[in-house]
């Protein structure tokens, strides 16, 4: 099993000669996709979706309705690789369980219409890793590794530790960190240490291009 960080929201996932990107939107790397078997995105947001990345992937897209209508519009040539998750489905990757979470991206603000977001646990030889996209849904499962949102126009601080806390991971990977200045970000990582590691749960934010220990 190999998980690398890309930018922002993107994880790459190897395992059992598998490899799985998520998310591979406008802050990651156009490289996170080279040589994927197949690619998650779960909602339409420009730093989860660029269909120039998934143009560069010779691989299935595996996405909700409202990101596949999207794709259709944007990248017609992606069509025939367009596989639609339905909420709480679960599909096969190449070797590797999915199941797809949640319905709804997370309140902007009350006076904006939600869009539709789909988070995914990956089931790697018995390790679960749950990716939520923009969205603080349970995965309502025990969960060994959250890929944990910690910067966002629609999140607090508070939210990121009581999700994290709520998900019960004993190790909790930084996504979604774009948004912040690295000094911003060094404050939310001494926040989220402070609540989580006298719990047991480990927290960790690698740099773009590193992998999971």
């Amino acid at each position: 099993m190999r998980i690398t960080k890309f930018g922002h929201a993107c994880v790459r996932i190897e395992h059992e000669g598998t490899t799985v990107v998520i998310d591979p939107g406008a802050f990651t790397e156009a490289e996170a996709v080279d040589g994927a078997d197949a690619v998650l995105v779960t909602h339409e947001h420009a730093d989860h979706y660029l269909p120039d990345h998934l143009l560069r992937a010779d691989a299935p897209v595996h996405t909700i309705e409202g990101v596949a209508a999207h794709v259709r519009a944007d990248a017609p040539a992606l069509a025939e690789r367009l596989s639609v998750v339905e909420p709480g489905a679960s599909f096969l990757v190449g070797s590797i369980p999915v199941r797809a979470v949640g319905e709804l991206h997370a309140v902007i603000h009350p006076e904006l219409p939600r869009i539709t977001n789909s988070g995914y646990v990956l089931d790697l030889g018995g390790t679960s890793v749950y990716h939520p996209g923009d969205a603080l849904t349970g995965a309502e499962q025990d969960v060994d590794l959250l890929l944990l949102p910690v910067s966002a126009p629609w999140m607090r601080a508070s939210e990121a530790i009581d999700f994290a806390r709520s998900v019960g991971a004993r190790r909790n990977l930084a996504i979604h960190d774009k948004i912040y200045s690295d000094t911003g970000l060094a404050v939310v990582d001494g926040h989220l240490r402070r609540f989580l590691e006298p719990a047991g749960q480990e927290y960790l934010r690698l740099a773009d291009g590193d992998d999971l220990d």
